[in-house]
């Protein structure tokens, strides 16, 4: 469904992160959100009420649909991230337990 665009980066690093556990490799660059569209992720959460999948919208900060866990902070917006070396991300897939730890 999406592609990355070769021309625009082609010389670009790759960065490795790790995705749900799984290693994903981005380019330098670019966003938390570019990476999981490139990497073939749609869904990047699910709503906590309806449990709905949700996907990247606007991809520059507004919706709110974008919305990982990174490196152990919850609810960060992938859009406006870049990734880094060694970024552990994790999909949202439920609404947080008042209480419990993160």
């Amino acid at each position: 469904m999406f592609r990355r665009l070769e021309s625009i980066d082609a010389n670009a690093a790759c960065v490795d992160i790790v995705v749900d556990g799984q290693p994903v490799s981005a380019r330098a660059g670019e966003s938390v959100a570019a990476a999981l569209l490139n990497a073939g992720r749609v869904s990047f959460r699910h709503t906590p009420v309806s449990g709905a999948p949700r996907a990247p919208l606007c991809l520059m900060g507004i919706c709110f649909d974008c919305l990982v866990e990174i490196d152990g902070a919850a609810n960060q917006q992938s859009c406006m991230v870049i990734v880094r070396p060694g970024m552990r991300i994790r999909l949202q897939h439920a609404a947080r337990r008042v209480g419990a730890q993160a």
